[in-house]
């Protein structure tokens, strides 16, 4: 059955959090609860949510509901000067709390309309309210500050550009462009408000909700999204862009925002995503936002930053020239930005480790998309079987080289153990349970966690719940094995042996590394 489902009732309500903060007024009532004498005193937040991959990464004592961010765009000093304000709820009694921020220059910090002392110290905006913080009750805290796209920090998100500039926060660089709480399991409601000189145009994630004339010479873009983002998702950019709209299936708003010198150069690619679309629906259901569409980033430096597309939410950030060649060369990495529609954005990773859920399923759907078309693959294969029995062949290797699917460390996290091994993992359990059952897995895990998070555990409960049979032991061996598990059905195919001088999948630096995509 087809269905369209634009957004979720916790979502809505995120909407109105972030809408209320966009317009300067009151969120929706937050029922507090006060202080009880068997509450324990005030203390400071936990500066880490204990990612396995990144521990110092997010923050506890409080979660997310809302982001307005207000940016101002100056083309003379190419600096931004902003506005962030966040709504809080609060999980502990605080004394103090802290945000994750790198490379932001913090002019002041409210919370509840007072003044609150701030320090900044590595990557940590510290927080001192004028007063404590009680459990469970919300709080607004907004920051101000400016921030320079140019800068050179350890990681950025920053993409500089002629004319502006582009975010890629992922993996975890979100808090380069705005405090946040950095971490994919704290997603929150988003509104935006971009004011850039007049000649340019400032874009968000999410729906456009205003234009307005400021001073004459200055233009505001306002944004909403209607669905929660992680913050690794969110994209912000300035350009001298022009904003092609088409209609996708059932109604589906499509927005791809394009140089305007490269408008006609780039159409051939974007025409695609309607077809890319309709195939993906058919078999993950109804696309799960409001609008999609592809932003080719107006730079011309190859080096502008070291992926080929990111799947920042309904706006999937491109270089370029990627999307000038032929469409056997790009239709099947299209479809893997696309995927990550439904696996990433709708379901994010409830940590770093679980990474293999967005990069393995985006390979999985853009291989079979690429081998129903006939296309070979960078190997010159044709066949999914033909790449899996290749892929099996390695398997000892990258878990020797790399460490198990499920088990990356920072510096591997984005090689090709997580996509093509994760590919090889959903293969598997193919072949194990059959198509009919696979699907139903996915649609139900999707069902089930969208608007939010999950982890591998939560894949491996949903797939042991559908088929009615415990999938724990198969799914564990191969997403945390040391040695590649026998292929369900193919008990002729053989594993190469190891070679312990061999260098891992690919030579990387942590961060951005879309190119180890097998859909290339």
């Amino acid at each position: 059955m087809r269905y369209r489902t634009r957004v979720t009732a916790p979502a809505a309500a995120l909407i109105g959090t972030a809408a209320a903060l966009a317009t300067g007024g009151t969120a929706p009532a937050l029922a507090a609860t006060r202080t009880r004498p068997t509450d324990p005193d005030p203390s400071p937040g936990p500066e880490t949510l204990g990612d396995p991959v990144f521990p110092a990464l997010g923050n506890d004592g409080y979660r997310v509901r809302a982001y307005h961010l207000d940016l101002s765009y100056d083309a003379t000093a190419r600096r931004v000067d902003a506005v962030a304000t966040l709504r809080l709820r609060t999980t502990r009694a605080l004394s103090r709390f802290s945000l994750d921020a790198l490379g932001l220059d913090i002019r002041a910090v409210e919370a509840d309309g007072c003044a609150a002392s701030f320090e900044q110290a590595d990557e940590k905006l510290r927080i001192t309210p004028a007063r404590a913080l009680e459990e469970d009750c919300a709080v607004t805290v907004r920051v101000e500050y400016s921030a320079d796209p140019r800068r050179t920090l350890t990681h950025t998100a920053w993409v500089p550009t002629p004319d502006g500039f582009a975010i890629c926060p992922q993996p975890n660089s979100a808090h380069t462009v705005f405090p946040c709480n950095d971490h994919p399991s704290d997603k929150a409601g988003f509104s935006f408000r971009i004011t850039v000189p007049n000649g340019l145009r400032g874009v968000a994630n999410g729906l456009l909700t205003g234009v307005e004339a400021v001073d004459g010479d200055r233009t505001a873009y306002s944004y909403r999204s209607l669905a929660p983002i992680a913050t690794e998702l969110v994209q912000i950019t300035v350009g001298d862009y022009v904003v092609k709209d088409r209609q996708g299936p059932h109604g589906l708003a499509l927005r791809d925002v394009v140089p305007t010198a490269r408008a006609a150069a780039l159409e051939p690619a974007l025409s695609l995503t309607p077809a890319l679309v309709s195939w993906l629906e058919d078999r993950l259901g109804a696309f799960p936002f409001e609008t999609y569409g592809l932003l080719p980033c107006n730079s011309d430096d190859p080096n502008a930053f070291d992926f080929t597309g990111l799947e920042t939410q309904t706006l999937t950030l491109y270089k370029p020239n990627f999307l000038l060649q032929e469409e056997k060369k790009i239709g099947s990495h299209m479809m893997h930005e696309l995927v990550h529609s439904y696996f990433g954005n709708l379901v994010s990773p409830a940590t770093w480790a679980d990474l293999w859920l967005n990069e393995g399923h985006a390979d999985f759907y853009g291989l079979l998309y690429r081998y129903e078309r006939g296309w070979a693959d960078s190997l010159g294969l044709t066949t999914m079987e033909a790449r899996m029995k290749d892929t099996y062949a390695r398997g000892d290797q990258w878990r020797h080289d790399s460490g198990p699917v499920a088990a990356p460390d920072a510096a591997d996290l984005f090689d090709s153990q997580r996509y093509l091994g994760g590919v090889l993992v959903l293969y598997a359990f193919w072949q194990l349970v059959g198509e009919d059952a696979f699907h139903a897995v996915e649609r139900t895990f999707l069902e089930r966690f969208r608007g939010g998070s999950a982890s591998t555990d939560d894949y491996i409960a949903v797939a042991s719940h559908v088929t009615g049979q415990d999938q724990s032991g198969f799914l564990r061996d191969w997403l945390y094995g040391t040695k590649t598990p026998r292929m369900p059905g193919h008990p002729d195919w053989t594993v190469n042996p190891v070679a312990s001088s061999l260098a891992a999948p690919h030579s990387h630096r942590s961060g951005h590394w879309h190119e180890n995509s097998a859909t290339l």
